[in-house]
């Protein structure tokens, strides 16, 4: 394939395969704090928060992790003054001592803090205004969770994007992105190209998925899914899954890699692919090749439609995890873009209402959609241009996904979020 091309889609994984510990909006909001604290360099006497709706939608009920069991955005926000790491960016508390976690909740008790709704062309915004005894401080966050726009210290700039931050514009050009360079790539990237990112997922997301099925996380969607159905590979598939965010939605301490900026993403659409992998015997390049179909066509879906939206990402991801299972059985690209469009025309209603313990049944319903589109195809039954939202063509349909999700949710989400404001 072109060598640009190739290049790109490399990248792509480097940049959207990362580690992160917690709910990465809760993480985001940290890290944005620990940022605002260096820059101030001064005792913290009090905190004002601007944020977008889909920050407030998607703190709102999730555990912050190494806080002792503390939710919302000042505790997010607490977390990272007293203890942040800001080299660690989306691990920014991962490395928190008891005595800092008590000194959190004495920071809430004393320290007064304003969170303030704002309405901005971002789904994803925070600014921290940090006031202390000689000096303040701004920090600002836009477009995605690590992307600083704007830093200030009393009355100078010390750095202002040129850009505005209503997408990933520093990113890799996803414009690339398509699923018949998805599979050629998959199946001509040279493995040592992926390979470090691709077996990090592997071995983090593996362990956390272990934590939920072994222990009481959440809502124990992962268990109760094994319970109920066995161990049949279709339902081991979601169990891993839903039981990875059972753990991570309810404070588990663990990191994960995720995908498009969200962890459960990143879990969705690894974890059916590796179970599958580990069922059928596969050879390790074999399930690499896999996940790369898997989180390419993920993140492809994902560009579309935005970070946040009302959209479950969970649909995104568990329609990818399919077309990784139909590419590690041996599926050709034509297989792929059935079981992708197969899967959207079944649960691309789910909306997306914060992260908590219900993600974990989310994520079931959507591995299930995928792993259903794909046997569909191979029994010879599809969903065919015209029905619904569904067009002729995968690339068609994907776009059409990202405009139900951009424009024709834009109400919804509003409304889910005052909803839960309620």
């Amino acid at each position: 394939m072109e060598e640009k091309v190739y290049q790109t889609y490399v990248q792509v994984l480097k940049e959207e395969l990362v580690p992160a510990m917690g709910c990465t909006e809760p993480i985001a909001l940290a890290y944005c704090a620990s940022k605002c604290r260096d820059v101030l360099e001064d005792e913290v006497i009090s905190v004002e928060i601007k944020v977008s709706g889909n920050i407030v939608k998607n703190v709102k009920s999730v555990i912050v992790p190494n806080t002792a069991g503390l939710k919302g955005i000042e505790a997010s926000v607490a977390a990272g003054i007293v203890a942040g790491k800001t080299n660690q960016i989306l691990e920014v508390i991962a490395n928190v001592n008891d005595e800092q976690k008590q000194q959190m909740r004495e920071f809430l008790q004393k320290i007064p803090m304003k969170v303030i709704p704002i309405e901005s062309e971002c789904a994803l915004d925070i600014a921290i205004h940090l006031y202390g005894k000689n000096h303040q401080a701004i920090v600002r966050i836009a477009g995605y969770h690590t992307n600083i726009v704007y830093m200030q210290r009393d009355d100078e700039v010390l750095y202002q994007s040129g850009v505005v931050a209503s997408s990933d514009s520093s990113l890799t050009d996803r414009s690339l992105l398509n699923v018949k360079d998805i599979y050629e790539f998959a199946n001509v990237v040279k493995i040592e190209d992926v390979k470090d990112v691709l077996q990090r997922q592997i071995d983090y997301n593996l362990a956390i998925a272990k934590e939920g099925l072994e222990n009481n996380w959440g809502a124990n969607i992962g268990s109760v899914i094994l319970k109920t159905y066995g161990d049949d590979i279709k339902f081991k598939a979601k169990a891993y899954a839903a039981a990875g965010s059972d753990a991570r939605m309810s404070g588990c301490e663990m990191p994960v890699i995720i995908n498009s900026g969200s962890g459960n993403q990143g879990m969705t659409a690894s974890l059916p692919v590796i179970v599958y992998a580990q069922e059928e015997q596969a050879t390790q390049e074999q399930l690499y090749r896999a996940l790369v179909v898997s989180n390419l066509c993920t993140i492809h879906q994902k560009t579309g439609i935005g970070r946040l939206s009302a959209y479950c990402g969970a649909v995104s991801a568990g329609i990818g995890a399919g077309c990784g299972i139909a590419y590690l059985k041996g599926g050709d690209y034509e297989t792929i873009c059935h079981t992708l469009v197969n899967g959207l025309a079944i649960v691309s209603g789910i909306v997306c209402d914060g992260a908590k313990p219900s993600c974990a049944g989310k994520i079931a319903a959507s591995v299930d959609a995928g792993i259903l589109g794909y046997y569909m195809y191979k029994n010879g039954y599809e969903f065919k241009g015209g029905d619904g939202i569904v067009s002729k063509g995968v690339e068609s349909t994907i776009r059409n996904i990202g405009r139900l999700s951009r424009e024709g949710m834009k109400e919804t989400d509003k409304e889910i979020i005052k909803i839960m404001c309620d």
